[in-house]
């Protein structure tokens, strides 16, 4: 199976956190599949380390090409049909980024692996 990550999945994920549902932990975990991290979450989190809204322990330049290897995820571009997808999204979430990765989920019939709830509003299959 092919998923793609939510962002707080991915933080949760790689630092171990017991927010992370025992479900999804086990879907990360899983050899046969296919973890993607959006170019859209790495972009989120490089905002939100200069807001002061998130620390990380390494230097982000350092920090997500490594967690990317150790974990097996695999970065996930952003494409023009990904943003065109959010201008019909209705505005059941208000979040850009989350939008971004709906429309992603919506495009490329991913799962995606995440809690929020908000994604239900939409059809994409949430994993959780």
């Amino acid at each position: 199976m092919i998923v793609l990550m939510d962002t707080h999945s991915f933080l949760w994920f790689v630092n171990g956190s017991s927010r992370l549902s025992a479900r999804a932990r086990a879907i990360i975990e899983d050899p046969e599949n296919d973890k993607l991290l959006s170019m859209a979450s790495i972009w989120e989190m490089a905002i939100k380390i200069s807001l002061g809204k998130l620390a990380i322990a390494q230097p982000f330049e350092q920090f997500i090409p490594q967690q990317l290897q150790i974990n097996g995820f695999e970065m996930f571009e952003v494409k023009f049909g990904h943003i065109a997808k959010t201008i019909h999204l209705p505005f059941h979430h208000r979040d850009p980024f989350d939008r971004l990765l709906i429309a992603q989920s919506l495009v490329e019939q991913l799962p995606i692996v995440g809690m929020d709830s908000v994604f239900d509003s939409y059809s994409v299959q949430r994993l959780w």
